[in-house]
């Protein structure tokens, strides 16, 4: 009879210790990057925010937040922020804090600056993000094209306080911007 105690302890604990390990890979926050192949990340020295027309965005809070989040990162690769018209990349991002439409443009024509984002858009697509997802799109003004975009998931939690969603998003950002510049 002891034995078969023993067995189902056993059985129990491997259980619970296959759930757990489950329920950590599910909180684990994916990454994913892309950049454009051939373009040179040296010559980009400083970036100005934009809008994604179209992009879902938080308030003003989580917007300020996040924005300090990719600026400390980018300082710290080098990038300095400016608000100037002539700022070597354009930095624009969307997240979704309920499954939201992600909006993705195709030969963009831009025109004179880019204060009206999106303007002479050829083609535009959407896809679904799902909750706590944020997508980081990084221009090039000069050619008018995608240069880098990153996505990762769980950043962002309506349900948790602004303090836990901050250093999840300072957590996030520095696992997301770990490669850029690409060699």
């Amino acid at each position: 009879m002891e034995n078969r105690n023993v067995n189902y302890r056993w059985l129990f604990a491997l259980t619970l210790g296959l759930c757990l390990v489950g329920a950590g890979q599910l909180a684990a926050q994916d990454v994913k990057t892309e950049y454009m192949p051939g373009i040179d990340f040296s010559k980009f020295h400083t970036y100005k925010w934009v809008a994604i027309e179209g992009g879902a965005h938080p308030n003003q809070i989580t917007d300020a937040a996040i924005k300090q989040s990719v600026d400390g990162q980018l300082a710290s690769k080098g990038l300095t922020k400016t608000d100037g018209d002539q700022a070597d990349l354009l930095v624009g991002y969307q997240i979704a804090v309920d499954k939201e439409k992600q909006w993705n443009a195709y030969g963009m024509g831009g025109g004179p600056g880019w204060g009206r984002w999106g303007g002479g858009m050829a083609t535009a697509t959407s896809s679904t993000i799902n909750v706590g997802t944020l997508v980081l799109d990084m221009y090039d003004p000069t050619q008018k094209k995608l240069v880098w975009t990153g996505n990762c998931t769980k950043t962002i939690d309506p349900s948790k306080s602004q303090e836990k969603n901050q250093k999840n998003l300072d957590k996030v950002m520095a696992k997301l911007l770990k490669g850029f510049p690409p060699k």
